[in-house]
């Protein structure tokens, strides 16, 4: 396992982050499941476990919690609030009236008395950046939480965010999870290049892309992965972007078998490779999926495979540009645009 500095707050994390998304209802892992992942990983020498109050609506951080039991310093553990947590209107985003109680109930569900890393899910543009950032601040100094970042905001609000921390005299976010993936590329062009100039952190969701990339999907065969069955729209070949990301995977294929590498080594060697890249999150759901990732832990891919990858998905493109997370509301909603 490698270890590299989690932006500028000298804490070490592997290359590799348990994700813990798949604990629970969504992965239909059980405790004793979960368990075995979380002993797993530590044992081959991961030290950073990220999850989210909205996983399973808390039962994975109820997962977590009874895993790491009799053993939290010996790793970092991070989770997430923002996205519902009920039908309740007040029950999300990022204000500070949510922050201050979801973040209590997370520290209840894992048995913790503070997370290392607390993020923001997503971007929310009805909350200021002030009223988020001093909510986390006070949380911070109430020894709650060490340090805070964002996930999957878009580079201006990134940007917007680090001046708001500077004006206001307040904490400011740490790191930054985005979607990335050899299919998924658009952070490049935008959302890397600022994480580097303001010295953040960088843990990657999605190196897979939800399964497209564990070698499970290929040309001619039937797609019965899990993530599959609940998100069928993204796996439709007869859908022009699925089609792309088929064809991707085929040619990408070919360069990881002259490698000598699995589909896995070269998806996680990829986004490892970058230099903005701290490490990419890991999500198994069973252990034959944790023995198969842990594979690609010291997995350096050479120049020549990674031009040979440029060559098939060109570096900065989405192939799927609707898939993605960040795309500013407006591009969303036709009202937002209109006067």
């Amino acid at each position: 396992m490698q270890y590299r500095t989690l932006g500028r707050t000298g804490v070490q994390v592997s290359t590799l982050a348990l994700g813990a998304m798949n604990f629970g209802s969504i992965g239909r892992t059980t405790q004793d499941e979960a368990t075995a992942i979380v002993d797993g990983a530590l044992e081959a020498g991961i030290n950073f476990i990220d999850t989210a109050d909205a996983y399973s609506r808390g039962e994975s951080e109820e997962m977590v919690g009874k895993a790491i039991a009799g053993r939290r310093d010996d790793l970092v553990l991070a989770t997430k609030a923002y996205l519902p947590m009920s039908e309740e209107r007040n029950h999300r985003g990022s204000s500070r009236r949510w922050l201050i109680t979801e973040l209590d109930d997370s520290l209840r569900r894992l048995g913790v008395d503070h997370v290392d890393l607390y993020q923001i899910h997503r971007w929310d543009p009805a909350t200021s950046d002030e009223e988020t950032l001093s909510a986390l601040t006070d949380l911070q100094r109430a020894g709650k939480i060490r340090y805070f970042g964002s996930s999957t905001f878009p580079a201006y609000r990134i940007v917007q965010a680090q001046w708001a921390a500077r004006e206001h005299h307040l904490s400011r976010y740490v790191t930054e999870q985005p979607g990335y993936s050899i299919l998924q590329r658009g952070i490049e062009t935008h959302v890397l290049p600022v994480t580097q100039e303001y010295g953040l952190g960088v843990l990657v969701w999605s190196p897979l892309a939800s399964g497209w990339l564990s070698g499970a999907i290929r040309e001619g065969r039937e797609i019965t992965t899990s993530r599959s069955a609940f998100m069928p729209q993204r796996f439709d070949t007869a859908v022009p972007a699925n089609r792309a990301k088929l064809e991707a995977v085929e040619k990408l294929a070919v360069v990881a078998e002259g490698a000598g590498l699995s589909m896995i080594q070269l998806a996680l060697g990829f986004v490892t490779a970058h230099p903005a890249v701290t490490s990419a999150i890991i999500g198994p759901r069973t252990m034959d999926h944790l023995h198969s990732q842990l594979a690609a832990a010291d997995t350096v891919l050479s120049a020549d495979v990674l031009d040979a990858i440029d060559a098939i998905v060109a570096p900065g493109v989405d192939l799927a540009a609707d898939e993605k997370s960040d795309t500013p509301p407006a591009l969303l909603d036709p009202a937002l645009r209109r006067r």
